[in-house]
Parts: structure tokens; sequence; C-alpha cells
């Protein structure tokens, strides 16, 4: 089992604050790439533990707590949007012209650790497939 997985397997999904929680706050130093009223988004470089993931990658992270994307309500439809109109922006800001890809992880099974909605953008190479 990875680190990654095993990590999910063992995230309190019930927890009332993450890591994220404190990122938003400010309570721990962040180098933020783009900010608005309704997201945040962050470079993961300093957080980065997943080699394979590529040499850019950054997350997109709600100011709204949404524990998981299957927790999302209608009332999320145009925050969900939002989040992924503003990733596209900042991957070219960060020169992933040729590409990209957008990860979210959902739920145990989905490797999710942090139980705060974010999306990762991984990106400057070549991406493989089937994704593990």
């Amino acid at each position: 089992m990875s680190d990654e997985v095993a990590k999910a397997q063992a995230a309190d999904s019930a927890a009332e604050d993450t890591i994220f929680g404190k990122i938003l706050r400010k309570e721990i130093p962040c180098n933020f790439i783009y900010e608005d009223d309704k997201i945040e988004s962050l470079s993961v470089r300093r957080f980065q533990r997943c080699e394979s993931a590529g040499p850019v990658h950054f997350l997109v992270i709600p100011r709204k707590t949404i524990p998981q994307l299957s927790k999302a309500s209608e009332e999320d439809e145009a925050l969900l949007g939002h989040l992924m109109v503003v990733g596209k922006k900042v991957a070219a800001e960060q020169g992933l012209e040729e590409g990209f890809r957008v990860v979210i992880n959902d739920g145990k099974n989905g490797a999710q650790s942090v139980y705060h909605l974010h999306l990762h953008f991984l990106g400057g190479r070549q991406m493989k497939w089937p994704p593990g």
C-alpha cells in the first residue's frame, strides 16, 4: 500500500478542521499564487509528497468547507465551476499550455486524505494513462 493510500485509509473524514482550513485562515504560511473571495489557489511545491505528480502541482481550494465532492450540494454548482475556471487560468499562468491533469480524490477508496474539497492541477510533463 502506498503512503498516500495508507494516509487516506487512516484519515478522519469527520474532522472539523483540516490543514487546508489552517492554511486558508493563514495560521500556516503558504505561497498563494491566486486568491479571490470564493477560493484560494496555492502552490504545493512545499507540500509535495508524490514526486511522480509532475513538476507543476498546485491546488485550488474553496474557502467554503465542503468535505468531499460527493457531499457537495446543488447550491455549490457555481462554486464548483468557479474552481475549474480559476484552475484553468492559473494553469496558463504556470506555463501549462500543452495540457495538464485535474484530480479530485473522494473518500477512502479515492485516496482522499484531507477532508476539505481541493482540486490538484498537475503538469509540466507528459502524463501517463491510465492513472493509478
